[in-house]
């Protein structure tokens, strides 16, 4: 499979402030110890399920079940870099639609910084790209390329702008040693 990295099938950056020093926070660790309820609590209905393992040769990944519109999606993240303040995670993701199953490219950044008054921003980005599967397959199903953009960048932008003020919530108390929510 080959993925379109100069294509980009959509892109959106949220950001959320949160009231713990920079120090304190370490998203690898948050990333790679999150609860799976704690997961599912940062974007209901969507997040399904979650846990870590690690690739063949010992990276690091994270697999993320959710539903992105009207797709449910299997990400297979594996860690590119994987760090307190900065985590990019790259995954072949599965789409399973209505008219069956594709795949596609995303990138998954996790970045913290410094803000004044002691406190950090989390910003979550998240940016798709076409796989030569996920072409051929819209094309088998009749649909533009513009049309299967359009409904990725505002399912995707959907998801992520309600999922960052959860994460950065979760790993604020992640970072304070505090309990998660029953």
């Amino acid at each position: 499979m080959k993925v379109l990295t100069d294509t980009i099938l959509s892109k959106s950056a949220f950001s959320a402030d949160i009231d713990v020093p920079i120090e304190k926070i370490d998203i690898a660790d948050w990333l790679f110890n999150l609860a799976e309820a704690e997961y599912q609590r940062c974007c209901p209905p969507d997040h399904i399920a979650a846990g870590s393992t690690v690739t063949d040769d010992g990276r690091r990944m994270s697999i993320n079940v959710e539903m992105i519109g009207t797709g449910l999606v299997v990400q297979h993240y594996v860690a590119e870099e994987a760090g307190p303040t900065y985590c990019r995670m790259n995954s072949i993701s599965d789409v399973f639609t209505a008219n069956g199953r594709t795949q596609v490219n995303v990138i998954w950044e996790l970045k913290a910084e410094a803000i004044e008054g002691g406190r950090t921003r989390y910003t979550n980005s998240v940016t798709a790209h076409p796989t030569d599967a996920f072409m051929a397959f819209i094309a088998e199903h009749g649909v533009s390329y513009e049309d299967a953009a359009a409904a990725r960048q505002s399912a995707g932008g959907d998801h992520n702008k309600r999922e960052t003020p959860l994460f950065a919530a979760s790993i604020a108390r992640k970072a304070l040693g505090q309990p998660n929510p029953a």
